[in-house]
């Protein structure tokens, strides 16, 4: 069979995975400790954060149906939270999600999607692919440490596009594209409290600010207490400050979140922070991915359509049907 490396367990890699999986032996190479990409999930006992993707909609046919048997086995449930906007620090429209189209989290975190797709999948975690070159008219990949990682008739990247600049041949036909995709970065704040703060919603959008979203990350399903309190910087703020030191971050965020939901949050048992380089971008026109057929080569991510969920999947749906038409 054709033998296919994919680079990155986030959802667009593990859905082109899943899809190829009876097609060619597939292996999946993932940086990290463990899979999802940015839909994470991170454990600090005894509270718990979703530090990426907040929660998705299904819009098409083909996630409903992708996501329909993780819906009857639980790992996804729709999140009936009490929504809010805030601008200038006011909210100015508040509503029950359960009376608008479905919310889905994963349970008991977002990252339990990624580790149902995985269960029948060869992933190799903490292994960074630091080189792909042709050897034997196939593609021999290297890790971090010079250590040789295999040869496979295919690779396909789901790094961000700069990471895939850097990684993958200038020879490729669509490689002059990947220099024009601009992804923008975001901190993730994760607070955690003692005692419930007994706020007026569950998720936030925030307008007129440095930061741009609030989660009451334990309202949502399968979480319970205690309390912890989830906040995305705006995207501009984060790519104005990532190299900022951590403490000084946090102490920023966390001094606007009190200033618009009103509480002192400098008491919270427990606070960290991520930053992601790489965690959004705005609507894409054109293709869904690249495919170079003769160099046998794809890459897929959200960043083709938009930095959401469902932009992942379909990423790596469409990258892994059209490369099964060509097996």
């Amino acid at each position: 069979m054709t033998n296919i490396a994919i680079i990155g367990a986030g959802l667009s890699g593990l859905t082109a995975a899943t899809k190829l999986n009876q097609h060619a032996n597939i292996t999946v190479f993932e940086k990290a400790g463990g899979v999802g990409g940015r839909m994470a999930t991170r454990h600090a006992a005894p509270y718990s954060f979703d530090h990426g993707a907040q929660f998705f909609l299904a819009r098409t046919a083909e996630f409903k149906a992708f996501i329909s048997p993780m819906l009857t086995q639980g790992i996804i449930a729709p999140w009936d939270g009490c929504f809010a906007e805030f601008e200038n620090k006011k909210i100015i429209l508040k509503r029950q999600w359960v009376e608008d189209k479905p919310h889905y989290v994963g349970v008991p975190g977002m990252n339990a999607i990624a580790k149902y797709l995985s269960r029948d999948l060869n992933v190799r975690l903490d292994v960074k692919v630091q080189s792909i070159t042709k050897k034997n008219d196939k593609w021999q990949l290297d890790d971090d440490q010079g250590k040789t990682l295999g040869e496979y008739d295919w690779v396909i990247s789901t790094t961000p596009a700069q990471q895939a600049s850097e990684l993958l041949p200038s020879s490729l036909s669509f490689y002059p594209k990947l220099d024009e995709i601009k992804m923008k970065a975001c901190f993730s704040l994760m607070l955690g409290f003692e005692h419930d703060l007994s706020l007026a919603f569950d998720a936030a959008l925030v307008r007129g600010n440095d930061i741009s979203w609030i989660s009451v990350n334990s309202t949502k399903p399968g979480r319970g207490k205690p309390f912890c309190l989830l906040v995305h910087s705006t995207n501009q703020w984060a790519d104005d400050h990532l190299y900022d030191g951590s403490d000084q971050v946090m102490e920023y965020l966390s001094s606007q979140t009190s200033e618009v939901i009103g509480f002192d949050l400098s008491g919270a048992a427990h606070k960290s922070l991520h930053g992601w380089h790489f965690a959004n971008i705005g609507k894409q026109t054109g293709e869904t991915h690249f495919l170079d057929m003769e160099q046998q080569i794809a890459v897929c991510g959200d960043w083709f359509i938009q930095g959401r969920v469902e932009a992942a999947f379909t990423s790596g749906f469409d990258a892994a049907t059209k490369l099964i038409r060509a097996l």
